[in-house]
């Protein structure tokens, strides 16, 4: 994302979490730094190419190999004989080099533009990235098209609301690996409930106690909601007026700070009251503050996820194909997400949850209801214009 991309840097289950954090990991938790978190996409073209002619030569058949970028912390630890990618290995024979070295999304576009512009191979098999940067990704060619035949379990487990989505709406380019939503964290233990995204901007107890985030589509998305349009289709003339109210709070004070998910740490040391929230970041939170408390504003929810994509120029796409198929049956996703804490993008796993993690079966963070889930919204995919213009006017008004 233009701004850094931290919510994904998350760790696992309640007891290897807290021993992560106690034993030093804290600063893993904060992801990339400060100044990353803020840096906007100027100037940053994308080359569109014909995928069709880009398209690497599989070799899958006879290298049983596969190389895959994804962010840190997001996987249960590989190094466990019973994790489940050793035993996707044991299954299929197939090796996989698994790098955690996607830190934010505008710095890993940054990394691969050049070579995926100009159809050469970026020597992976798997990129995964958030929604928008997919989108943008599949709009200039640069994303392989997937064989649906050899990916049954993820076109028939797909959770609902991830399904039909404008810029890929069958599943032809990406796959969800993780999906999360992002409403409103309060702590219980020092104000009331902010039960709307406009409490949390309008309340007079909050003013100088809450932070947004520095991820556009999140905070905008809200803001758009706010003053009347949908922020899944919308005009620039909504964009501006939705701007224009976010400058106006910021204006009056009530905004501590515009973070990435290093709210966290300012919610428990009491530096803020609330503030917008990832959901993963907050059921990690409640293991040892269970005063703070996750709210579904009365605007919504918004709804994403970090795709699997298989990127131009890759040369082990049937072994993708089958590691993206494998993580969409729901014995393999329930074990997932009892590590990484998100939104479990697979129908059936929250049943197989019960026999890995019974306090986690009811979790609404992890499985939400289906109430939770209709009140979900997403950002609309932006052209490459829209997104050097409207990052640059974002960030001129939260101090990017």
């Amino acid at each position: 994302m233009a701004t850094g991309d931290s919510r994904r840097v998350q760790h696992g289950p309640s007891t290897t979490r807290r021993a992560l954090l106690r034993g030093g990991g804290a600063a893993a938790f904060v992801g990339v730094s400060a100044a990353a978190l803020k840096l906007p996409f100027f100037g940053v073209e994308g080359a569109r190419v014909e995928a069709a002619s880009c398209v690497g030569t599989d070799v899958s058949a006879s290298q049983k190999e596969l190389v895959i970028s994804n962010w840190p912390a997001y996987i249960d630890p590989r190094r466990k004989k019973t994790s489940t990618s050793a035993v996707f290995t044991a299954q299929t024979g197939i090796t996989v080099d698994y790098t955690d070295d996607v830190n934010d999304n505008a710095e890993f576009y940054a990394k691969v533009k050049n070579q995926l512009g100009s159809c050469q191979p970026v020597g992976r098999d798997i990129m995964v990235l958030t929604d928008w940067m997919a989108a943008r990704m599949i709009d200039l060619g640069w994303i392989q098209e997937l064989d649906l035949a050899e990916i049954p379990d993820v076109t028939a487990n797909v959770i609902e609301p991830l399904r039909g989505l404008s810029w890929d709406p069958d599943f032809r380019h990406h796959v969800p690996w993780q999906t999360g939503l992002t409403g409103i964290a309060y702590n219980a233990d020092a104000v009331g409930e902010v039960g709307s995204f406009e409490e949390l901007l309008t309340r007079a107890d909050l003013k100088g106690r809450i932070s947004l985030l520095t991820e556009m589509r999140d905070t905008m998305g809200f803001m758009l909601k706010l003053t009347g349009a949908d922020p899944a289709e919308f005009t620039d003339d909504q964009w501006g007026t939705a701007l224009d109210e976010l400058r106006k709070v910021v204006a009056a004070g009530q905004v501590r700070a515009f973070t990435g998910n290093e709210y966290i740490q300012d919610l428990a040391a009491g530096n803020i009251v609330a503030c917008e929230a990832w959901s993963g970041d907050v059921i990690q939170a409640q293991f040892d503050n269970p005063a703070i408390k996750f709210v579904t504003p009365e605007e919504g929810l918004m709804l994403w996820s970090d795709n699997m994509l298989v990127p131009n120029g890759a040369t082990h796409q049937a072994n993708a194909e089958a590691w993206m198929n494998y993580y969409y049956d729901p014995v393999v996703a329930a074990k997932l997400a009892a590590w990484v804490n998100y939104i479990c993008p697979v129908q059936g796993a929250q049943a197989e949850m019960e026999k890995i993690d019974p306090s986690l079966v009811d979790n609404p963070l992890i499985f939400p209801d289906d109430a939770t889930l209709a009140a979900t919204m997403s950002f609309m995919p932006l052209d490459e214009e829209q997104i050097t213009r409207y990052e640059g006017a974002f960030a001129d008004v939260t101090g990017g």
